[in-house]
């Protein structure tokens, strides 16, 4: 008995060690916008501002190119306005490519959420529906929009290397791509009607992916109340309308001879 009392004392009078080092061990709290984005709501913000800023730089690319209408000396003023964004302050062209590297990031974390909620919904839901359910709820749109955009990616790298690289565009008459003739170079790109029915088609299909995207946005934010329906689908189909018209209206005219 008093050899089971000493051990007893002994034992709660001596500090426990913890069994490992894990036990005591602290884990890095990661950032804040990293804990966020590895959510499904977060994931959906990102989504949704990528989706703004890319809105945003399509309605204002497109109102920019209706200079074109203007002629060669607006268009190509134009363009060269926009390599001397806040110049002298800035060397030229900083600000271009700032804006630039700034949308191809938009552009990643777009796709990078995109693909990640395409993950977890296939996970959340392993089973597919075995009835005609999916497509009575799903708008065209949206059962469309994973291909309207990698179509409208594809046509991206395209509209890159036809208008900003030219390595696919038509060459001048010396024989090379003259960088500084913005008219010329989309006059002769859009002059060849192959080219001119891939823009008319990509431009269709950027406008279904506007649609839903810019109906989606809200419900992303979590501004989804039934009440503003009406006035999201208005918003939604305006904007993807404003943009295809403006865009499309490009190749139609260089075609017909309007522009040339």
């Amino acid at each position: 008995m008093a050899i089971l009392m000493a051990t007893t004392s002994s034992t709660l009078g001596s500090k426990r060690e913890p069994a490992t080092a894990t036990a005591v061990g602290t884990r890095r709290k990661r950032p804040f916008l990293l804990d966020l984005y590895s959510t499904a709501v977060g994931k959906k913000y990102v989504m949704a501002i990528s989706g703004i800023a890319m809105m945003g730089f399509v309605l204002f690319h497109m109102i920019g190119n209706l200079k074109m209408y203007q002629g060669a000396e607006a268009l190509n003023h134009y363009a060269e306005f926009l390599k001397k964004l806040l110049y002298p302050l800035a060397p030229k062209g900083v600000v271009l490519w700032i804006l630039r590297g700034g949308l191809i990031t938009m552009l990643l974390l777009h796709l990078h959420a995109a693909w990640s909620l395409t993950r977890l919904n296939r996970f959340a839901r392993a089973v597919k529906y075995q009835g005609p359910r999916d497509y009575q709820v799903a708008k065209f749109a949206s059962r469309t929009m994973r291909w309207t955009g990698i179509i409208v990616l594809a046509y991206l790298v395209w509209h890159l290397l036809d208008f900003t690289f030219g390595t696919v565009n038509a060459v001048g008459t010396d024989g090379t791509f003259v960088r500084g003739e913005v008219y010329e170079n989309v006059v002769r790109s859009l002059d060849r009607p192959v080219v001119a029915a891939f823009y008319v088609l990509a431009n269709v299909l950027l406008g279904i992916h506007l649609f839903h995207g810019a109906w989606s946005i809200f419900q992303s934010l979590g501004w989804n109340n039934p009440r503003f329906n009406t006035w999201r689908r208005g918003f939604a189909t305006g904007f993807a309308t404003i943009v295809v018209v403006g865009n499309v209206s490009f190749p139609i005219a260089v075609i017909a001879g309007i522009v040339k």
